[in-house]
């Protein structure tokens, strides 16, 4: 028997491709839509407003229909409340859950819409003190109050720029073409701007930032404030560490690229001297690590995350080995970040990209097109790619950066001088 539900989007639907989204989906899923409804905004900050009848062959394929519509940010016109159900166990989550997109979501608790917290895709959403929170399989406890169904949500994906940003450029995600000044120069800008603000900067990386020669530009970045924190593995910070050391990367020598005599132990050799010393924070104070991306976030005080791995050799002292753990600090740094930047490593990309928000800008560079291709094929739909090779890519990212602060400088003194002018005509 045919059943039948009315959905409604609002919206920039039409330039963030929402609507024909719906559509598409619709008929992918050889479900039949009406348009019943359809306002459309008649100047470019307008927003549009349609409302649809949906029709699937029974209410079984309905459900499975309005289900995947939520999550591209369609909503049931009824204001409902969200339907709860209790953990039967620790990590056990009831049946029929509602599962979270990475997309601002909120949640009608007692006839208020609230805005779930700590926004992050593949979650559940928990019901605590008239609070929302998206909250992982791992951390459900027995007796929470979890939602289920998909009444009294609301998604709402992220809109289409108003203005030009490197975010829409070349209408794609994924740039295989060699890195223009102007792009790079695009990149700097939007992490001047949010150093500028107060915004959250975080770098995720991994250990070809060392072997292709962009450490030094990434320490430079570093100690200049435009990194907040870093998140990363074992290799990265001991390659770092073992060039700082011997001058080597997994033993060869950076300037020469040849392999340096014993150089194949240099990596073992760094990871003794740091857990000798304690951590890498004592190697630091007691004047054994002197240099590179590791030194400078001690020296400044940017926090960072280095997640180990089933491949890790040592490791380091600093390391997390416990899996969960690591998660649990990784989304502590990157739950209030306005720009992320992820530096040539597929792994750790792809494991922050499960803890962001959709609202987050996110560049992701490597010279594996396939790395940004499988970071939006899990749901990080807002990152922008730039497939290329990251020795390349973060030096001259410093030298933009470097630009503008000279250039901002020069006209500071300009931007004073006229508005000592303009008070002087005004007393006049």
């Amino acid at each position: 028997m045919e059943a039948m539900r009315e959905i409604e989007l609002k919206g920039h639907i039409i330039d963030s491709f929402l609507l024909p989204k719906v559509f598409d989906k619709v008929m992918d899923m050889n479900g039949e839509f009406e348009i019943l409804e359809f306002e459309i905004g008649k100047h470019k900050t307008d927003t549009s407003y349609a409302r649809l009848m949906i029709k699937g062959r029974d209410q079984e394929h309905l459900d499975d229909i309005i289900g995947e519509l939520h999550r591209l940010g369609a909503y049931l016109p009824e204001a409902e409340d969200a339907i709860v159900e209790e953990a039967p166990k620790d990590r056990v989550v009831p049946k029929g859950f509602y599962s979270t997109t990475n997309h601002t979501t909120y949640v009608k608790v007692d006839g208020e819409w609230r805005r779930v917290k700590d926004q992050k895709m593949d979650a559940l959403i928990v019901i605590k003190d008239n609070e929302a929170v998206c909250t992982t399989l791992g951390h459900i406890k027995k007796g929470d109050r979890v939602v289920v169904g998909n009444k009294g949500i609301r998604v709402v994906p992220p809109e289409r720029p108003r203005g030009h940003t490197i975010f829409d450029f070349m209408g794609s995600q994924v740039s295989s073409e060699r890195p223009s000044q102007a792009l790079i120069r695009e990149i700097a800008e939007e992490i001047y701007e949010a150093k500028e603000s107060g915004g959250k900067i975080v770098v995720v990386g991994g250990p070809a930032i060392v072997h292709t020669g962009g450490q030094q530009a990434l320490a430079e970045l570093i100690r200049k404030g435009y990194v907040d924190a870093l998140l990363s593995g074992n290799a990265l910070a001991v390659h770092d560490i073992e060039y700082n050391l011997y001058g080597t990367s997994l033993g060869m020598d950076l300037k020469t690229g040849e392999l340096a005599p014993e150089g194949h132990k240099h990596h073992i050799y760094a990871i003794s001297e740091i857990t000798r010393a304690g951590s890498i924070r004592e190697a630091v104070e007691k004047g054994i690590l002197t240099g590179g991306i590791m030194y400078e976030c001690i020296k400044n005080g940017v926090p960072y995350v280095l997640a180990g791995s089933i491949r890790d050799d040592g490791p380091l002292p600093d390391v997390i080995t416990d899996t969960m753990k690591a998660q649990d600090l990784m989304r502590e740094q990157v739950k209030d970040a306005d720009i992320v930047l992820m530096l040539a490593t597929m792994l750790h990309s792809i494991a922050t990209g499960n803890c962001l928000a959709s609202h987050v800008r996110t560049i992701c560079v490597d010279i594996n097109p396939a790395t940004v291709t499988k970071l939006m094929d899990r749901g990080t739909a807002q990152a922008i790619g730039i497939v290329t090779d990251v020795g390349t890519f973060l030096p001259w990212l410093a030298e933009e950066l470097d630009a503008l602060e000279k250039a901002r400088k020069q006209e500071a003194p300009t931007l004073k001088a006229k508005g000592k002018k303009h008070k002087r005509k005004t007393a006049r």
